[in-house]
């Protein structure tokens, strides 16, 4: 039934849609509340929820601490509205538009390519991560018999999934999308109680998942944020190349989202700041059923049952990962053979990355299956599935009936949300940055939505094969970072400077392409093929060993946090450091190249609509400088806020700057270096801090938003039917300037002549 409200829903959009502007960014009239709700869902997944449950069996809870590093870095680009204020002024449909009108054409063609190619191989994964979540989930076979043909259950539970998209893409486009998502999001929060307080009370804190977490060796606690030195892969420097990326890449992905659907620049940045109340409970779900999961599958009074789940597990995982099935039948038994494995908190050896209670299934099938390229490749898929699908072959072993239903209708609400807005991103960058720049002529309105429309079914086809024949090797999150990489490695120093600063070139900004982009590049193509093909040939070339000598001497200076030692399985640099590496290099080519080339300053205000350039009358100056203005302008305050937008930005400055990171990390931090404190103290810090308060917070912004986006929704409809549409308004743009724009200025005698040496 909520299913289909939002099929409805969405279809019934689509008498909304009149122009372009409504189908790409839905009239740009869309409220606070809506925008909010609406990207919950949208960033929500399934394939969000598996990586991080996936990542946290790795790490536990302690790196949990330091992250709180990343809460005023998040919290004022929040408030200030940094970049997405900026992306709103320059009233762009696409990232593509706003980079043609500040650097040029090809730069817009090349840069929109690159983005698009990494944004759908990155999230072409998600409806197949999902698919196998709802097979592990639901039990269902690999291969199912329909009308007489034997086909693979993964296929058709994509196709479904993304048929599902189209569904709602079709009608409305961003219209659609946003309504839908609002709905879901809404939808949701209830549910997100549900589960939270189902983990908490079933698995209780004091006498099981507290005990586990702290049951770890030196070096690698799950609780103790000051013991986990020896943590690879998501580990602080991690951390630091994830706070650098989220500053530096900000920008980076809008311009294809909700972020050029404010009613306003204001509301789009009201939008951002609500994110921080949006996302606690959601954060919390997540949170305790990865807590969960470690609880369930490490403490003794779980053993049996556990036992269970990893033969099921192991048992379906092989049958997926290996193709021989001899092999597969001899990897089977040896997996059979496995005893209970019954682990004493207190009384055995505390666990640790290299020997903990997966040990034995890991080290059975690499015995079983590693030794040749195609073995050691097989090997990788049964670790990787074995690790992603643990998840739901867990839940669905110790769910009640109820909740199990309840936890599956989430699921595939945040499967629709999220794979609709991927495919209608991608669709909309094709057509609005690939296919218009090319042509001399505007589309007339009514094929431009026709485009758009067939475009996304393409794009919906492309995501059923690569789901289909890609393999993904590798943790879900470090996938996404390098794959991602392929455009953020470049697209920092390109959106920073061109946003705020007059300096910045073409040639700039195709050197960080070449620079960071291509880094990025060479990396995914030596993780892809190390195990197959890149490590067989340095061992034929006797090379093997300097190599690793080498690299094992270059990480020796920054170990613990980075070691690169040579593995015939794995490629030594992870995605992280190969992410940190290409942002680095594209920063010094744009700088380095715009430097060199660059003959005058950029015209910022004419693409920031500012100055006798405001024609819709947006710009508000700021505020003349007074020590109260300065504070009120340190957390974004301008001439625009309301009192109830006072109320909600130093709401979340209170807590998100004087709590979590004041009280929470930094006074929690000078009192460890004083005195460190016992692990148990650990224990309960996290209970109050992360579970119980923000459960408190959760329950009120959840009856705070669904009164807020119900009025917003409505609002909403109200706007799109009294809007008038605009047919210059499409993305074209002509001498660095939008058409729609180039009119504007003319009519008010502006000046729109490009002397801009771009």
């Amino acid at each position: 039934m909520p299913v289909s409200l939002v099929l409805f829903l969405a279809v019934y959009s689509r008498k909304y849609v009149r122009g372009v502007v409504d189908f790409l960014a839905a009239g740009r009239v869309a409220g606070r509340y809506v925008i909010s709700a609406g990207d919950l869902t949208a960033g929500l997944s399934v394939i969000t929820l598996v990586a991080l449950v996936e990542s946290k069996y790795q790490v536990g809870y302690a790196l949990t601490f330091w992250e709180y590093l990343t809460v005023p870095v998040g919290v004022i680009m929040g408030l200030t509205g940094y970049c997405v204020y900026r992306f709103r002024e320059t009233r762009s449909l696409s990232i593509g538009q706003f980079l043609e009108m500040r650097y040029c054409r090809s730069f817009r063609i090349v840069a929109a390519t690159i983005r698009t190619v990494a944004e759908m191989v990155t999230n072409a994964i998600g409806p197949a991560v999902a698919a196998n979540f709802f097979i592990y989930f639901l039990g269902l076979p690999h291969r199912v018999m329909l009308f007489g043909v034997n086909l693979p259950t993964f296929g058709l539970v994509v196709a479904l999934s993304l048929c599902l998209c189209m569904v709602v893409i079709w009608p409305g486009g961003r219209i659609s999308l946003l309504i839908s998502d609002a709905f879901q999001g809404l939808m949701s929060y209830p549910i997100f109680v549900i589960i939270a307080g189902y983990i908490f009370l079933h698995f209780g804190w004091s006498d099981t998942i507290g005990p586990v977490m702290m049951d770890r060796v030196d070096g690698e606690s799950f609780i103790n944020p000051f013991d986990i030195e020896k943590l690879r892969d998501f580990n602080i420097f991690a951390l630091f190349v994830t706070i650098l990326g989220s500053v530096l890449n900000r920008a980076s992905w809008i311009g294809n989202d909700t972020s050029g659907s404010g009613r306003t620049p204001h509301e789009q940045k009201m939008a951002g700041i609500l994110g921080t109340w949006r996302v606690l409970y959601a954060q919390l779900m997540m949170l305790l059923v990865a807590v969960m999961l470690i609880a369930l599958m490490t403490h003794r009074k779980y053993a049996e049952q556990t036992h269970e789940i990893r033969q099921e597990l192991t048992a379906k995982v092989a049958q997926e990962a290996v193709s021989d099935p001899i092999l597969r039948e001899q990897l089977n038994s040896s997996l059979a053979q496995i005893p209970i494995q019954g682990h004493e908190i207190g009384e055995d050896a505390p666990l640790s990355r290299e020997d903990n209670i997966d040990t034995p299934y890991i080290e059975t099938a690499r015995q079983t299956l590693t030794g040749t390229p195609e073995g050691n490749l097989e090997f990788q898929k049964f670790r990787t599935l074995y690790q992603q699908m643990m998840l739901p072959v867990a839940l669905k072993n110790i769910l009640p009936v109820g909740l199990m239903g309840l936890f599956c209708l989430l699921m595939i609400m945040l499967l629709i949300s999220t794979d609709d807005s991927r495919v209608f991103n991608a669709s909309s960058t094709i057509v609005q940055d690939i296919i218009m720049p090319f042509r001399k002529t505007s589309f007339a309105p009514r094929q431009h939505l026709r485009v758009l429309r067939f475009t996304s079914l393409g794009v919906c086809v492309f995501f059923f094969f690569v789901s289909i024949f890609f393999v993904q090797l590798d943790y879900i999150q470090m996938f996404l970072v390098i794959m991602t990489g392929l455009w953020l490695g470049g697209a920092g120093p390109i959106m920073i400077f061109g946003l705020y600063s007059r300096f910045g070139n073409s040639v700039g900004a195709f050197g960080a392409l070449i620079f960071g982009s291509g880094f990025s590049l060479a990396g995914l193509i030596l993780q892809r093929n190390w195990a197959e093909t890149v490590y067989p040939w340095l061992v034929s070339q006797g090379w093997a060993v300097p190599v690793g000598h080498f690299l094992e001497t270059v990480s020796h200076p920054f170990s613990p946090y980075i070691a690169w030692q040579m593995d015939p399985v794995k490629f030594p640099i992870n995605s992280y450091e190969l992410y940190f590496m290409a942002m680095i290099s594209g920063i010094a080519a744009y700088v380095i190249g715009s430097a060199l080339t660059q003959k005058k300053p950029y015209n910022l205000d004419r693409l920031l609509h500012r100055g006798v350039y405001d024609v819709a009358g947006e710009y508000k100056p700021p505020f003349k400088w007074s020590l109260h203005s300065a504070l009120q302008k340190l957390i974004g305050i301008t001439p625009e806020y309301t009192l109830g937008d006072k109320i909600i930005a130093w709401s979340v400055f209170g807590y998100a700057i004087v709590y979590k990171f004041g009280l929470c990390f930094g006074a929690v931090l000078v009192w460890n270096l004083i005195s460190p404190w016992p692990t148990q103290w650990w224990s309960t810090y996290f209970l109050i801090t992360s579970l119980w308060v923000t459960a408190v917070l959760g329950v009120i912004s959840t009856v705070w938003f669904l009164i807020g986006g119900v009025i917003d929704i409505r609002k909403l409809f109200r706007d799109l039917a009294a809007r008038i549409d605009d047919p210059l308004d499409n993305g074209m743009v002509e001498g660095h300037v939008s058409l729609a724009d180039k009119a504007a200025f003319e009519a008010k005698g502006a000046p729109v002549d490009d002397n801009d040496e771009q």
